[in-house]
């Protein structure tokens, strides 16, 4: 039992280990949804909508109002019939109200108002998740640049342990009197250049990885190796982008804010009652401090507005207008933008076709001038040119390749794959 216990604990630590060893496109796709600062928003915007709609549904409770008034007025009324008892109302006047309010019918505005705040959450997370899209591409670029200085750097070291072998041969062809003296002193040079190109690749790649490494909110270490991603371009001809989702929210938005519109006028029906304390009170003959009270229902119907409502909506079918002009134009650049994307495709994989053929022959006159130089026909340097003319063509295949993955990628993200 302790055995299968520990051998859980040594499988778990192993995968976390190799999880932070390497890392792959999707993972950091799915890092830049849950790490990246701006996901904050969405708890945020859904605490705000929830504290909108607790505000919205107070206003089906009953409303309290307290009023207090003192006054003092220079003339009062009098009754106009002589010798009576009846004492005239005092000047100075005081009274306090508290009245409550109770919404029976607003011919759904609340309902409305909710919907409307309910649609506008959905159409700002949406926005959000625009936003998260975006990133993508920045993404794709530290990546596939980060594979690149892989690729240069795995380049490289295969160029410096060949050229230490052939460095091995050359002085044992300048002991044996084959090859000149400062044969060996070339390839010495030349392996120092290579010290120097490692330390400018690890140097970009530290820039990079600290860059992805921000944006990710990870700890990407220098021996973290960057899975190359087989990239297949999606035939599907309908764009999946957050955008066309955005679009059609905020129309929604639209029509919901159209329907408020219409809710604005409708009658309001409401119950009331008024208590009071004052002098006078509801007897004005009485020239007292009284309490009183009037109980009611009251109806409010804006029955004509000079037509506010239908410019209002009218303003609202502009904006739609708009809204479909922007998609419009959404989806033209989208189309430009994949065109694009397809001819660097095709320019790309005609590049590999011709980078390959070349390092064919390369490898061919390379092959030639090795055997020429343990013959002594050529010198080193002769030989070295053509050493580096093969590494250079070389990287020029592998940064091809990179870019050929890149734009796919790039590709999708367009379309929304």
């Amino acid at each position: 039992m302790k055995i299968s216990y520990l051998l859980c604990v040594l499988l778990t630590i192993s995968a976390i280990s190799w999880s932070q060893e390497s890392i792959s496109l999707k993972e950091c796709y799915d890092l830049i949804n849950t790490n990246y600062p701006l996901t904050k928003q969405f708890g945020l915007l859904d605490s705000q909508n929830s504290l909108d709609a607790k505000a919205i549904n107070k206003s089906r409770l009953p409303q309290f109002n307290l009023t207090a008034q003192a006054t003092y007025q220079s003339e009062v009324i009098e009754v106009p019939i002589p010798n009576s008892n009846i004492k005239p109302l005092n000047k100075d006047q005081y009274r306090a109200t508290l009245t409550v309010n109770q919404l029976i019918y607003a011919g759904g505005l609340i309902d409305a108002q909710e919907q409307l705040k309910e649609v506008q959450t959905l159409s700002q997370k949406k926005q959000v998740e625009v936003n998260l899209y975006q990133l993508k591409t920045q993404v794709n670029q530290l990546y596939f640049s980060i594979l690149l200085m892989q690729e240069k750097h795995a380049l490289l070291l295969a160029r410096e342990r060949q050229l230490k072998e052939k460095l091995s041969e050359v002085r044992s062809g300048v002991k044996n009197g084959v090859l000149l003296p400062s044969s060996d002193k070339i390839l010495e040079v030349e392996l120092l250049k290579i010290q120097q190109q490692f330390m400018e690749i690890d140097a970009n790649k530290k820039t990079l990885m600290g860059s992805l490494s921000s944006l990710l909110d990870v700890d990407l270490k220098n021996t973290t190796s960057f899975e190359t991603p087989l990239v297949l371009i999606e035939n599907a001809t309908t764009l999946l982008r957050p955008e066309i989702e955005l679009f059609d929210l905020k129309k929604l938005e639209l029509d919901n804010s159209e329907k408020l519109l219409s809710k604005t006028n409708s009658p309001k029906l409401s119950s009331f009652v008024t208590g009071g304390y004052g002098n006078p009170g509801l007897n004005m003959l009485d020239n007292s401090f009284q309490t009183f009270y009037i109980a009611g229902l009251q109806l409010n119907w804006n029955v004509f507005d000079w037509n506010k409502t239908k410019v209002e909506k009218q303003s609202l079918a502009i904006n739609k207008d708009i809204i479909d002009n922007e998609k419009e134009i959404f989806d033209l650049n989208i189309s430009m933008a994949l065109d694009e994307q397809l001819n660097e495709i095709t320019k790309i994989n005609s590049l590999i076709a011709a980078d390959e053929n070349i390092i064919i022959l390369r490898k061919d006159v390379l092959k030639m001038k090795d055997s020429q130089l343990n013959n002594g026909v050529i010198t080193t340097s002769d030989y070295l040119t053509e050493f580096i003319n093969l590494y250079e063509d070389e990287n020029t295949l592998a940064t091809h390749k990179i870019q050929l993955e890149l734009a796919k990628a790039n590709y999708n993200i367009i379309k929304g794959q």
